[in-house]
C-alpha cells in the first residue's frame, strides 16, 4: 500500500515538474529576446533627455531696446538688465546698512522718476511713498520687532477710473550678508520696474490701480511686508497680490502658491500666463513646511487676508544667498520669461471684474498643473474630487471587465482568475514597498558611511543610486513569480496585463484615500489612471486585448504623455531640492528626501512601463544588469566625483559668527569672558569636509552640553531657525579676543514691586547695532506675567516656551529700546534670582569691520566654501 501511494505521489510530482517546464518553455517562446529589453529601457531614457529636458529649460528670446518699436507693449529685457547691473553694483543690501537703507532706496526712487518722465501723464497718475514702518509680530518661535525699515511704494492708476480695488505687486530689494542679491530678489525688482514702465506708457488705460511694493526687509525675515500690509495707507485697498521671489538664479518662474480659496485667480493665470509653470503638488508641499524657506505671500495672506499668486524662479539654487548670486549668474532669457508672464498677468488682473469684490468669488481651492509649459490645466477642488473618484471607479470597472474577458478566453473560472490577480496585486504591493524601500536603503547606507550629498554636484548619480533600485524593487517580486511559478492555464501576455492592472488598482485606491483626507495631490493618480484606462478601453473595444502582446503597443503609446509629464514634474522637484539639501542643516539625512522623490517619480512615470521588462526573456538578467549599474554608480559616488562641492558653482555653505561672550552672575561677577566662532551647520556633512584643509578647527566642540547651563546654550543664535538647531551647533574657541565693532549696552533702569507685592517689574534700556536679540528664561518657580512687547508668546503657552526670543532690527539710525518685564514667583520671594537674560548684538553688514584675526581665519577656507559671517557680542545676565 505504501509503495503504491509513493509511486502515485512520484507520478504526480513528475507531472507537475513536466507541466511547469512546459509552461516555462511556452512562456519563453512567446517572449522577446532579453537584449531588446535594454533598447526598450533606453528608449524611455532617450525620451526624457530629448523631450523633457529641452522643454523644461525652454525660454523665450530676449527683446532688446532696439526691437521695442517693432514689438510695442512687450517686456524689454535689455532695459531690465541695465537696471539689474546697477542694482548688482550696489553690493550686499543688509537691513540697517547704508547700501540697503540709503543707496538702494535712492536707486529705486530715481528709477521710478525716470519712468514718470516717460509716462502718459494724460492717462495715468503715479504716486511714490517711501514708508518707514515700525511694528512687531511673531514668526517661527520669536517675536520680531522692526523700526524705521524701508518700503518704496508706488501706485499707478488710470485717471479715467475711480476703482478703489488695488492690485499689489511685491518684491524685495534687501539681501543676505555677502550676497548682492541680483537673483534673490533683484531680478524681480527690475521685472517690476519694467512692468511699471510698460503700464505707464500704455495707450490702453486699465481699471484698477496697481501698487508696486519694493520692500526692504524680507530677509529679516518678512518684516517690511508686515509693515506695509498692517500700516500703509494703500494696504486696505489691496484686493489681490502677485508676490515675486527667486529661489536661485534663473530658469522658469514657478507658481507654487495660489489663493487661498480664490479659484478665479488660477483661471486668470490659465488664460493669461504666457509661459505657464505651476503645480498643485508644489503648493501643498510648500504649505506642509517641507522647504526651509518662506515668502512675503504668507504675511499678505495672514495679516491682510489678501489672496493672490506666489511665483518664484527656481533654477540654480546653488548660488542662492551667496556671493555668486550676482549679475553674471542671471540669464537674460529667464528675466524675459518672467517679465512676459508678470506683464500679462498684471494687465489681466488690473482689468478683472472680480477685483471689485473678491470675497464674492471666494469659492474653494483649485487643482492646477501645466504640461511641460505647453498648456495649462485648472479646475476647482470640487471638480477634482469628482474626477478622482469617477476615473478611479471607471478604471476599476474596466479592470474587472478585462479580468472577465481573460477568464472567458482562457476557459478558466472567474474564481481562478481572481485568485491569480490577487496574487499579482499582492506582489505589486510588495514591489511598491521595495520601490520606495531600496532607494531609501541606499540613502541610509551612504549616510551611515558619511557619504551623503554625493549627487549635490553630480546630479546624474541619482539615476544609478536611486532610480535603478526603484525600478528593481518595483519589478522584482513579479519577475520572480513569473520565473519560478509559471502558469500554463493563462497566457503570459495576460499575466503581464494583470501586472499593469494591479498598478492601476493601487493608483485607484490611492486616489480615493488621498482625496478623502482632503488633499489635492491625488490628481497625479487620476492623470496616470486616465491614460491607462483609455488604453484599456481601446484594447477591449478593438479586440487587441486578446491578441497576444498587441495590447502593449496601445498602452505604451498612451503612456508617452504621462511619462513625460511625471518626469517633468519630479525633475522640477529635484531641481528645487538638490541645492536645498546644501542648506537643510545637519540633523536630517537629506538623501532620504532625494531618494523618496526619485522613487515616487519612478513609480508614477514608469509604473505602467517597467513591468513590461517581463515581456522579454531572462528578465532576471535585465534586473541584474540594473543592479550592476547601481553598483557602478555607487563606486563612482565614493570617488572624488561624488564629493559634493565645487568652487563657485556648487559651494559648501559655512555660517559662523565670530563671537565675544561676557557672562555676568547674579552678584555681578563675570564667570565667562571668552571669544570664539559659533558655527551654525548648514548641511549633513557639517565641517567634516574641512578636516584636511588649512582651516584650523582644533578645539571644535558641540554646544549641546552647555544648553542646560546657559540660556540658548550660551550662543548668539540669530533667528528662531538658528536657535532650534543649537543642539547640533558647534563652538571653536580662539585665544585672541574678538573685537566688537560697536557697543552693545543694557541698562537696568528700575526694579519695582507691583500688584500687591506679588510681581516684580524690571525696566531696561537696550542700545546697540541694527540687529539685536533678547533671550528671556525665567528661573525655576518663576513665570512671566506681562511685558511691554506684544503678548502673543505669553498668550499661547502651548505653542511658545522659554527661552523667549525678542528680535529687533532697525533701518537707518538705532534709538535705544526701552522695555519692561513683569515676573511672579511661586514662593513670593522677589529678592532671589528671578531670570536669565541673554543680550546679543549682531554686526551683520559690512558697515562694521571684521578684526584681523577673523579675516585671517576666513581666508583659510578652501575655494569650494562660501562663508556667511559677522561679529556678534553676547552678554548674559542673571537678575
Amino acid at each position: 500500500m505504501e509503495s503504491k501511494a509513493q509511486g502515485t505521489d512520484n507520478g504526480n510530482y513528475s507531472g507537475t515538474v513536466l507541466y511547469n517546464v512546459l509552461s516555462k518553455e511556452r512562456a519563453l517562446r512567446w517572449r522577446l529576446a532579453w537584449y531588446y529589453a535594454v533598447a526598450f529601457l533606453l528608449l524611455w531614457v532617450a525620451l526624457f533627455y530629448a523631450v523633457v529636458i529641452p522643454l523644461f529649460h525652454r525660454l523665450p528670446e530676449k527683446i532688446t531696446i532696439a526691437q521695442e518699436s517693432l514689438k510695442p507693449g512687450q517686456f524689454v529685457v535689455e532695459r531690465a538688465q541695465n537696471m539689474l547691473y546697477q542694482f548688482d553694483r550696489i553690493g550686499p543690501k543688509v537691513v540697517g546698512s547704508v547700501a540697503n537703507e540709503v543707496t538702494t532706496v535712492a536707486f529705486l526712487v530715481d528709477a521710478v522718476d525716470n519712468i514718470r518722465s516717460e509716462m502718459r501723464s494724460d492717462l495715468y497718475e503715479l504716486e511714490v511713498d517711501v514708508q518707514q514702518p515700525t511694528g512687531a509680530f511673531t514668526i517661527g518661535t520669536m517675536t520680531s520687532m522692526y523700526h524705521g525699515i524701508h518700503n518704496v511704494v508706488v501706485k499707478l492708476s488710470s485717471k479715467s477710473s475711480n476703482s478703489s480695488s488695488y492690485l499689489l505687486l511685491n518684491s524685495h530689494f534687501d539681501s543676505k550678508p555677502s550676497s548682492p542679491g541680483s537673483g534673490d530678489d533683484g531680478t524681480m525688482v527690475v521685472v517690476m520696474l519694467e512692468v511699471l514702465r510698460q503700464m505707464a506708457i500704455s495707450e490702453t488705460p486699465f481699471q484698477h490701480p496697481i501698487v508696486f511694493l519694493f520692500n526692504g526687509a524680507e530677509e529679516n525675515p518678512l518684516q517690511a511686508s508686515h509693515g506695509f500690509i498692517t500700516q500703509h495707507k494703500w494696504a486696505a485697498n489691496c484686493k489681490a497680490v502677485i508676490n515675486l521671489e527667486v529661489a536661485g538664479c534663473g530658469g522658469r518662474d514657478l507658481l507654487f502658491q495660489s489663493g487661498p480659496n480664490h479659484p478665479w485667480l488660477m483661471q486668470y493665470y490659465k488664460h493669461h500666463a504666457k509661459h505657464p509653470f505651476a503645480t498643485t503638488m508644489a503648493e501643498e508641499i510648500f504649505q506642509f513646511g517641507m522647504l526651509p524657506s518662506d515668502t512675503d505671500f504668507r504675511i499678505f495672506r495672514d495679516y491682510g487676508q489678501v489672496p493672490g499668486l506666489d511665483i518664484a524662479q527656481i533654477d540654480n539654487g546653488y548660488v542662492y544667498h551667496t556671493v555668486f548670486d550676482n549679475f553674471d549668474a542671471v540669464p537674460g532669457r529667464s528675466v524675459q520669461s518672467t517679465g512676459e508672464n508678470v506683464l500679462s498677468l498684471v494687465r489681466a488682473f488690473a482689468n478683472a471684474s472680480e477685483m471689485y469684490d473678491t470675497e464674492e468669488h471666494s469659492k474653494g481651492h483649485s487643482v492646477f498643473f501645466d504640461f511641460l509649459g505647453l498648456f495649462f490645466v485648472c479646475y476647482t477642488e470640487k471638480t477634482g474630487i469628482i474626477l478622482n473618484c469617477v476615473i478611479a471607479v471607471i478604471s476599476l470597472m474596466l479592470v474587472g471587465v478585462s479580468l472577465w474577458r481573460m477568464a472567458r478566453v482562457s476557459e478558466v473560472t472567474a474564481g481562478q482568475i481572481s485568485v491569480w490577480f490577487l496574487i499579482i496585486l499582492g506582489l505589486h504591493v510588495v514591489g511598491l514597498g521595495l520601490c520606495l524601500g531600496l532607494p531609501l536603503l541606499m540613502a541610509v547606507l551612504f549616510d551611515a558611511g558619511d557619504r551623503s550629498l554625493t549627487y549635490f554636484s553630480s546630479n546624474w548619480l541619482v539615476i544609478g543610486l536611486y532610480v535603478c533600485p526603484a525600478v528593481i524593487g518595483l519589478v522584482l517580486p513579479l519577475t520572480l513569480y513569473y520565473t519560478l511559478k509559471p502558469n500554463g492555464q493563462l497566457s503570459h501576455a495576460y499575466h503581464l496585463h494583470m501586472s499593469l492592472h494591479a498598478h492601476c488598482v493601487i493608483l485607484a485606491f490611492l486616489a480615493i484615500i488621498l482625496t478623502a483626507i482632503g488633499l489635492r495631490i491625488p490628481y497625479v493618480c487620476m492623470v496616470s489612471m486616465f491614460f491607462y484606462a483609455a488604453a484599456l478601453l481601446i484594447n477591449l473595444l478593438s479586440c487587441l486585448h486578446d491578441r497576444g502582446y498587441y495590447w502593449v503597443l496601445v498602452v505604451q503609446i498612451l503612456q508617452l504623455m504621462p511619462f513625460v509629464y511625471f518626469c517633468s514634474l519630479f525633475y522640477t522637484f529635484l531641481v528645487v531640492f538638490f541645492p536645498m539639501m546644501g542648506r537643510n542643516r545637519d540633523s536630517i539625512n537629506p538623501d532620504v528626501l532625494i531618494a523618496l522623490i526619485c522613487a515616487l517619480g519612478t513609480f508614477f512615470a514608469l509604473g505602467f512601463v517597467v513591468p513590461l521588462i517581463n515581456m522579454f526573456r531572462w528578465s532576471t538578467l535585465v534586473l541584474l544588469g540594473l543592479g550592476v549599474v547601481t553598483f557602478v554608480f555607487s563606486m563612482i559616488a565614493v570617488t572624488d566625483i561624488g564629493f559634493p562641492y565645487r568652487p563657485k558653482t556648487n559651494v559648501m555653505r559655512v555660517n559662523f559668527l565670530h563671537t565675544r561672550r561676557i557672562f555676568y552672575e547674579y552678584d555681578g561677577s563675570v564667570s565667562v569672558n571668552d571669544s570664539g566662532y559659533y558655527f551654525d551647520y548648514q548641511d549633513r556633512r557639517a565641517l567634516r569636509p574641512l578636516i584636511q584643509s588649512s582651516v584650523n578647527l582644533t578645539g571644535l566642540t558641540s554646544v549641546e552640553p552647555y544648553c542646560d547651563k546657559y540660556v540658548v546654550c550660551g550662543m548668539p543664535c540669530f533667528w528662531s531657525s538658528w536657535c532650534r538647531a543649537l543642539s547640533s551647533a558647534a563652538w571653536l574657541p580662539r585665544d585672541q579676543e574678538v573685537v566688537a565693532p560697536a557697543n552693545l549696552g543694557l541698562e537696568l533702569l528700575d526694579k519695582s514691586v507691583i500688584v500687591g507685592g506679588k510681581t516684580v517689574r524690571y525696566a531696561f534700556e537696550l542700545a546697540g547695532p541694527p540687529h539685536m536679540s533678547l533671550f528671556i528664561r525665567p528661573l525655576k518657580g518663576v513665570v512671566i506675567e506681562d511685558w511691554s512687547f506684544i503678548r502673543n508668546m505669553l498668550d499661547e503657552p502651548e505653542k511658545y516656551s522659554a527661552p523667549y526670543q525678542i528680535y529687533f532690527s532697525y533701518g537707518p539710525g538705532s534709538a535705544p529700546i526701552n522695555f519692561h518685564i513683569d515676573f511672579a514667583t511661586s514662593d513670593g520671594d522677589l529678592d532671589a534670582p528671578i531670570f536669565e537674560l541673554g543680550v546679543v548684538g549682531h554686526f551683520v553688514s559690512y558697515d562694521f569691520q571684521r578684526d584681523a584675526e577673523s579675516l585671517k581665519f576666513m581666508a583659510d577656507f578652501p575655494d569650494f566654501v562660501h562663508v556667511m559671517e559677522w561679529p556678534a557680542l553676547f552678554k548674559r545676565y542673571i537678575f
